[in-house]
């Protein structure tokens, strides 16, 4: 039964980044949908980028795409595995989008003539997208992540919207924080308290304060914090560190998380089903098998840039009932002659070349893919890593000792890999690549169809080189199968050895991988490794 009014949650961060807002959203969100309630996860993110595409992996993580080709944060990804939806841009409010808006109604006479200033007109903007946002996707609660910590600069603006907002909608404000600890067993609550004071300054006051804490939050503690920040004890939840994060919605509601949840928005009770997310939470947790997969990439020095492939590993993990342990392997190692691709893969079962941009590590990618090939090591190439599949082929095996990807060598004789048609005039560095879902069409009897069960699949996108056209008969002759294509024929999406399980998509299949609803390549993959386990 769908609810008469629509609620809001508002879940902000303190004294420190990097806390897991993005997961505690997400699991608040389950924890509501698990009893039938439709939920729309927002994120708010201060910078002035338009969206994060044109961001650096090694500063700000995985850049994560949604089916409408929108750019945005990689807890996108999170609210998206969790939930088991598919979101769109909307969904993502940035600082850079916000301002665009005014600064495009302004242009054009939009506000009769009065001065435009942060109060009212960006905070109207920032409340009018909120609710059209629960409006277009018709949810009963709309759950609001404000990136940053409370005092940035960056999102002061939207807390007076939120603050502004809850005087006309029935909003929750949830405080995210860390309690740290000096000695052992001594929490220190001080820090929680005064940035409780600084949130109440601003004239918002959360119901809700969970902690992150390195030591099991006390009694102690949680009384402290309940007397200093005007919430109840029981309104004070442990966010404990746990083995994977698909547990803490079922931490949380061992502590009554969401009983509160439910009171607080004046929602009546409802009947609770998790059955299948425990049963797979419980599969990670207690695995049958174990194998090793080696991720091969240049970006391998900060895990959240790979973060999607990570967790595709771990839900084709649960579907096998196993355990994959990653091995980082940083492929410049390769090229500048400290290991070779024998030494960096010894002892893995696979291995997944990712996606990326630029020549460092190419040679050493390549090396690993060889290697694999020659040795019938189950390989997975996402979209880069087609693209060095095909370039490691053509070499080895079709006779194009040269070949290579115009985007390192424009003047190789052999431009295996080369701009798609429609890039080739495209100047602006910002959301103009091949982005968000696309069809794709797979050849029977091959292991990528074996993998997804039908001919027709979508998955999304984030490039702009491709198989070149031209050398796409003298590769087939040679052996390598061209096992996915575009609708029209014209684009090469799928690429397989014609021995041993080597697949090359030139999508992202991970960005659509969750607990619920793995993603079929990867899932094989993950049977393939086990297989050559035995």
């Amino acid at each position: 039964m769908r609810l008469k009014s629509r609620k809001y949650i508002v879940v902000l961060g303190s004294l420190m980044s990097g806390l897991g807002k993005g997961i505690l959203t997400a699991s608040i969100a389950k924890l509501l949908q698990s009893k039938g309630l439709k939920i729309s996860p927002i994120k708010f993110d201060g910078y002035l980028n338009v969206d994060c595409g044109t961001m650096n992996p090694f500063r700000h993580g995985e850049v994560f795409v949604l089916d409408d080709g929108t750019e945005c944060d990689m807890d996108f990804g999170t609210y998206e595995r969790f939930l088991n939806i598919d979101l769109v841009g909307r969904n993502s409010i940035t600082g850079g989008k916000l301002f665009r808006n005014i600064i495009e109604k302004e242009r054009k006479g939009g506000f009769l003539g009065r001065d435009v200033q942060i109060v009212p007109h960006l905070t109207d903007e920032i409340k009018s997208w909120v609710k059209k946002v629960g409006e277009e996707q018709d949810s009963d609660v709309v759950i609001i992540e404000v990136g940053g910590t409370v005092g940035d600069l960056e999102n002061g603006y939207f807390l007076e919207a939120m603050r502004q907002f809850a005087n006309e909608e029935k909003v929750l404000f949830i405080q995210l924080t860390f309690v740290p600890s000096l000695s052992e067993g001594e929490l220190k609550t001080k820090p929680t308290q005064h940035a409780n004071k600084l949130i109440q300054s601003m004239g918002i006051q959360p119901k809700i304060i969970v902690c992150r804490q390195d030591e099991p939050l006390t009694r102690e503690a949680r009384e402290k914090i309940s007397m200093f920040c005007n919430v109840p004890a029981a309104n004070v939840f442990d966010d404990p560190m746990i083995d994977t994060i698909y547990e803490l919605p079922m931490v949380l509601e061992k502590q009554k998380m969401t009983e509160l949840l439910l009171s607080e928005l004046e929602i009546a009770e409802k009947e609770e089903d998790m059955k299948q997310w425990k049963s797979l939470v419980e599969k990670i947790r207690n695995p049958k098998k174990e194998i090793t997969v080696a991720i091969t990439g240049k970006y391998t020095a900060v895990k959240d840039a790979y973060v999607s492939i990570k967790e595709a590993l771990v839900h084709a993990g649960a579907s096998n009932s196993a355990k994959v342990n990653i091995k980082w392997v940083e492929t410049s190692e390769i090229d500048d002659g400290k290991a070779s691709a024998k030494e960096l893969l010894q002892g893995c079962e696979g291995i997944i070349v990712p996606g990326g941009y630029g020549s460092r590590g190419t040679g050493g990618k390549m090396a690993c893919i060889k290697y694999a090939r020659e040795n019938k090591m189950p390989f997975l190439g996402l979209c880069y890593g087609l693209q060095m599949a095909v370039i490691e082929w053509a070499r080895n095996c079709a006779g194009m000792e040269k070949a290579h990807t115009t985007e390192i060598d424009p003047n190789t004789p052999f431009p295996v890999i080369d701009f798609l048609p429609e890039q080739r005039g495209v100047k602006d560095k910002g959301a103009n690549q091949r982005l968000g879902a696309w069809e794709c069409r797979l050849k029977k009897g091959t292991r990528a169809h074996a993998a997804y069960g039908t001919e027709n699949i979508s998955e999304r996108h984030r490039h702009r080189y491709e198989v070149n056209n031209d050398f796409v008969g003298k590769l087939s002759e040679s052996g390598l199968v061209i096992s996915g294509t575009s609708p029209d024929g014209n684009i090469v999406e799928v690429i397989e050895w014609p021995e041993g399980w080597g697949v090359g998509t030139q999508a992202h299949p991970e960005l659509k991988s969750r607990l619920e609803r793995p993603a079929p390549l990867f899932v094989d993959f993950v049977k393939a490794c086990l297989d050559r386990k035995k």
